[in-house]
């Protein structure tokens, strides 16, 4: 029996907590947790790029691992989907990864191409990359396109399609490319056995993504206000065009406000508005000052947070 692609629907790429001494804030991500389990969403993508998976160690990631799965039963959620992050340089890391994944407690694994050698990474490269990791991997795997943090490698539709033709692992793909016509081929393309997950990477584009067909979103503003994400596919699902088109206007707005800022500014983000996290990344990221959300930014999101907050 082919393994299954996760269900359709709105996953949060958990941002990472650290206390001053740059050590895991394990009690903020639970609160974090707790939060994104109550408000509706399918899943979570655990070292993700916002949860600065390059800063973690081994040990590190299966911690959170652990610690999402744990939290999302406690709170009776334990049929959230997590997705891990397992992108490394070498075929035998990124596997690795996907072993320790699974034994953390991970249903997919999120795999982004190996880029350090631009030169040498081919298309038959990328492709053998991915359909190596696929066929040892405990885990399904979804193929994660960022050009980027891949150094511009840039995953094409045929590539998509022909590695979840050739092996039945292969169950997804994240576009954080933002190509909504490659979103739309590969969600239409025939050659893709079914069923499979493609995924907006953005909250920017994630009602033309539906329109294209997606399986959902996996984007950073889901941290930040997940209610509002929920609501959005719920008014798509209704045929209620209109409403989700305004609601998507809030929220690309917002998303820009948010990328601009960056991962440590998204978690800046939360502590500043719920009041939670310290808002500090692991150095070479710093704190993002105050003074970056006053005026316009912090209106457009003042604006999201009371829309959150009523739902």
């Amino acid at each position: 029996m082919a393994p299954r692609a996760p269900p359709r629907g709105i996953y949060a790429p958990v941002v990472a907590f650290f206390h001053e001494d740059e050590t895991l804030d394990i009690e903020a991500l639970k609160t974090h947790i707790t939060r994104l389990a109550k408000s509706g969403v399918a899943g979570l993508v655990i070292q993700g790029s916002n949860g600065e998976a390059p800063h973690l160690l081994h040990s590190e990631r299966q911690q959170v691992i652990a610690t999402a799965a744990e939290v999302l039963k406690q709170h009776g959620k334990p049929e959230a989907v997590i997705i891990a992050g397992c992108g490394a340089q070498s075929t035998r890391e990124t596997i690795q990864l996907c072993t320790e994944a699974k034994e953390s407690g991970a249903d997919y694994a999120l795999v982004l191409s190996p880029s350090y050698w631009t030169g040498a990474m081919q298309k038959p490269v990328i492709q053998k990359f991915f359909d190596d990791v696929a066929t040892a991997s405990p885990i399904p795997i979804l193929l994660y396109n960022f050009p980027a943090v891949t150094s511009g490698i840039d995953l094409d539709s045929d590539l998509i399609a022909d590695l979840a033709a050739s092996n039945p692992k292969v169950v997804g793909c994240k576009l954080t490319c933002g190509n909504l016509g490659k979103l739309h081929r590969v969600a239409h393309d025939e050659r893709i056995p079914q069923p499979f997950a493609a995924f907006a990477g953005k909250s920017d584009f994630f009602l033309h993504g539906l329109v294209a067909g997606s399986n959902g979103v996996i984007a950073a503003a889901a941290n930040f206000t997940p209610k509002v994400h929920v609501k959005l596919l719920e008014l798509y699902d209704a045929g209620k065009l209109k409403e989700a088109t305004e609601l998507q206007t809030k929220l690309s707005r917002a998303d820009w406000v948010l990328v601009q800022l960056g991962v440590a500014g998204l978690k800046a983000a939360l502590d500043r508005y719920f009041g939670y996290g310290g808002g500090r990344s692991r150095r070479p990221l710093g704190l993002v000052a105050s003074a970056k959300f006053e005026g316009e930014k912090d209106a457009v999101l003042k604006d999201l947070v009371d829309l959150e907050s009523s739902l």
